[in-house]
């Protein structure tokens, strides 16, 4: 008998090793859970406070509760599903802070500073349970609320109230063309209003930014719903900017214009009951030029359009105007902080015109690059606002 018919081929055993193995596994998960839990709590950063980590399923958060000091504090968001998604912390359903397209197995940290008080949290899709943030007082919140009163912030108050119920307004006007072009299936008038009822939108978009359900429903981006365009939330500006580009067509659309000319009148008379501080003026425009770097200009938003560099104006416009009404002040507390936030908006304004008028997806990396570099720039100039101006 030969060797080969003697011994055939053996097959392969467990090795005794692997009951250890995976028992080692086991508790290595279960370690890594403990020091998770424990990074959570203890981790710091450099001007960022105590960071939080938050991992973000299919459904839920983890931890989805969550009690917080006061004051500057990180939060450090992990995607650990399979889709791009958002995380909000909602006073109601005003958005005090938030990180957005964050893609699958990524994570995005958020800084901002809190106020003492219960918020909710979202967890990936709109259709999740939210989860809970508890912002409890601190020394430095009490002492915050023993600040002067802000006579001085009076007037840019009340100018720039005056300057979001005048967009509003153009808001509703043009959207009210919006909605009879589609009616009337008109393509070309359409696509035209479609763009004019956009710019009053963008230009107070760090306001309306506060307000999420009116929010989700005019400007929502289908990536943050469960069936992406064809799903029945998927409403507003970009279901319109949808059916216009990417199908050519205003089949269907009539009712959506008036559902979006609806949401758009509520969102003007929600405008005029909204409370802002002075340092809310700082703080939106603050969020909106970090979310154009960060997202918007790198990415682009209209997907089916690819109508960015006017927005991209219309947004700068707004920002300016906050900073602008702040401007007498801060001239009066620094001279170098009031020019160096002149300069930067000069130089993101410029870099805007040079994307010039065609589509969006014909702009190159670098051009894209170098405007979000000037929107971050810009940030940092107005973080410089309240530190100048004693609102910290």
């Amino acid at each position: 008998m030969s060797s080969s018919e003697r011994d055939p081929s053996p097959v392969a055993r467990p090795s005794r090793l692997m009951p250890l193995a995976v028992a080692g596994a086991a508790v290595l998960a279960v370690a890594g859970g403990a020091l998770f839990y424990y990074a959570a709590i203890t981790a710091k950063g450099p001007e960022k406070g105590v960071v939080y980590k938050v991992t973000v399923g299919e459904k839920s958060c983890e931890p989805n509760d969550l009690s917080v000091a006061a004051g500057r504090v990180t939060f450090e968001i992990h995607n650990a599903s399979n889709r791009p998604l958002e995380w909000e912390i909602l006073d109601g359903v005003m958005v005090v802070e938030e990180r957005e397209n964050i893609a699958p197995g990524f994570s995005s940290s958020l800084t901002g500073k809190l106020k003492p008080g219960t918020y909710e949290i979202t967890c990936g899709l709109l259709s999740n349970p939210r989860g809970t943030l508890v912002v409890t007082p601190s020394a430095s919140s009490e002492a915050e609320r023993a600040k002067p009163p802000v006579k001085a912030f009076i007037g840019p108050l009340s100018e720039y109230r005056v300057f979001v119920a005048t967009q509003s307004s153009a808001l509703v006007k043009e959207t009210a063309k919006l909605s009879e072009a589609l009616k009337a299936n008109d393509l070309a008038t359409a696509r035209a209003a479609y763009g004019a009822a956009r710019l009053p939108y963008k230009r107070i978009e760090s306001v309306i930014g506060r307000i999420a359900d009116l929010e989700n429903r005019i400007d929502g981006l289908a990536d943050y719903l469960e069936k992406r365009e064809d799903d029945p939330a998927f409403v507003g500006f970009h279901r319109i900017e949808y059916g216009l580009y990417a199908k050519a067509s205003t089949e269907g659309l009539a009712p959506v214009g008036d559902a979006l000319l609806a949401d758009v009148t509520a969102l003007k008379d929600r405008l005029k009951e909204i409370k802002l501080a002075p340092e809310d003026m700082v703080d939106g425009a603050l969020r909106q030029a970090r979310r154009l770097s960060e997202e918007a200009v790198l990415h682009g938003e209209n997907r089916y359009s690819q109508i960015e560099a006017p927005e991209f104006a219309a947004n700068l416009e707004g920002i300016a105007k906050s900073v602008t009404l702040m401007t007498p002040l801060v001239e009066a507390a620094s001279a170098d902080t009031a020019k160096a936030l002149k300069d930067a908006i000069a130089d993101t304004q410029a870099k805007i015109d040079a994307l010039g008028s065609g589509s969006y997806a014909d702009v190159p990396k670098d051009a894209r690059d170098a405007l979000a570099a000037s929107f971050a720039d810009l940030a940092k100039r107005m973080e410089t606002i309240k530190s100048v101006l004693g609102m910290e």
